[in-house]
């Protein structure tokens, strides 16, 4: 399971990296209708390089803290794809 803070409706989609122990990713889907939750989805399966489908939104699907199950990926292993410190569009 990975923590997320997410910032909807932003400039572009990106991962901008670890803060405080949970993922900052922005998306600029609007948080509506469960928009902004698919563009997470689609973000990070883009950036782990694994299909949608293993991308799931567990917990806080109408905030901005979530907490997302990768399917067949460690936190380890996602902190390892994604690194520490880069943005990832």
């Amino acid at each position: 399971m990975v923590r997320l803070h997410v910032q909807p409706r932003a400039s572009r989609d990106e991962i901008a990296g670890w803060r405080e122990g949970a993922l900052a990713v922005r998306v600029t889907a609007p948080p509506v209708e469960g928009e902004a939750n698919r563009a997470v989805v689609e973000l990070l399966a883009r950036a782990l390089a694994v299909p949608r489908r293993m991308v799931s939104v567990v917990h806080g699907e109408r905030g901005r803290d979530k907490l997302v199950r990768i399917e067949g990926l460690s936190l380890d292993d996602v902190e390892r794809r994604l690194g520490t410190r880069e943005r990832i569009r």
